[in-house]
């Protein structure tokens, strides 16, 4: 405890690596202007982030997404040009193609992109990560579930509750892409009926529940307005009281995307109407915000800032 009193609360912040401090100077180290020489500085701080990794394929795959969406295009090229057989600098390229065809609603070319992660695949047959694009890709594409559920299948047969996995597989399941409501039910019904409770794919039911009411939101008209009574039905009031148990309790949820869950809980909270309950989730989270779900009602900052103050007071 500081000698003179407690010191302010640090202010919310945006960041991307969450509590991930190895990865977060890495991130700011790509977002920094370029300069000579700098090139190989970059891919080798990136090659080494990932590689400390290791086996835990849940915080192997945050630091892919976190280092590909902040990486300039130029760093996934010099690292393929030095290590052309690295299975990390191709599965790097691949998830920055994956990235940018997100942003640009196209992939320039997904085949190309599917070979960069089977030639990864070969050359590291126990990671699921490669695979992981691979269903990203398939999603992106809307293929068919004939070719999405075998690579589903890859990815879960390397890491069972593989996090990404489980939601890439919820939102192509959704009505708004490749599936229906009711198929979204039976797969989270399917996915809780054997999860673990500390597993990183922790967060499945909840992302399912807040679809739902954006769903019914976004309808208009009667719909809309009852839309808040989702959140008092007893399946959904039993997922939020479940979650407050346990969630919120230091070290409970060691999962490298546990600060997300608890953002996307406290939100759900704040949805649900229960500002009491949402204030020991804020406590939890801290002063790292996450853009979704906030992003969904306005700037993420200042809609997080606005509801862990009126939590907390």
């Amino acid at each position: 405890m500081p000698i003179f009193g407690s010191r302010r609360a640090a202010a919310p912040r945006l960041a991307p690596e969450l509590d991930d401090t190895k990865l977060g100077r890495v991130r700011k180290q790509l977002e920094a202007p370029s300069r000579p020489g700098l090139g190989d500085i970059r891919v080798d701080q990136v090659e080494q982030v990932l590689r400390d990794a290791g086996h835990d394929w849940d915080r192997r795959t945050h630091r892919f997404m976190v280092l590909a969406a902040v990486a300039p295009q130029g760093v996934a090229r010099l690292w393929l040009r030095r290590r052309s057989r690295d299975p990390d600098a191709l599965l790097f390229q691949a998830w920055m193609d994956l990235v940018h065809g997100r942003w640009d609603g196209e992939l320039a070319d997904a085949a190309a992109t599917i070979d960069l992660c089977h030639r990864a695949a070969d050359l590291t047959p126990a990671d699921p990560v490669p695979w992981l694009v691979v269903l990203s890709v398939l999603r992106l594409l809307r293929r068919p579930p004939r070719e999405v559920f075998p690579v589903w299948r890859e990815v879960t047969s390397r890491d069972p509750w593989h996090r990404e996995a489980y939601l890439e597989m919820l939102h192509y399941l959704s009505p708004e892409e490749c599936g229906s409501h009711a198929q979204t039910l039976d797969f989270v019904d399917a996915a809780k009926s054997g999860m673990p409770p500390q597993s990183p794919a922790i967060g499945l039911e909840m992302v399912a529940m807040l679809g739902r009411y954006r769903r019914t939101l976004s309808a208009g008209g009667v719909d809309a307005l009852m839309s808040s009574r989702i959140w008092t039905q007893p399946p959904a009031e039993a997922a939020l009281d479940r979650a407050l148990e346990d969630w919120p309790r230091p070290g409970y949820l060691r999962h490298a995307a546990a600060l997300a869950d608890l953002n996307l809980l406290a939100y759900a909270l704040i949805q649900a109407k229960r500002l009491t309950d949402a204030a020991q989730v804020f406590q939890a989270v801290g002063p790292t915000v996450t853009p979704w779900p906030w992003e969904l009602d306005g700037d993420p900052l200042q809609q997080f800032t606005h509801w862990q103050a009126r939590a907390l007071r």
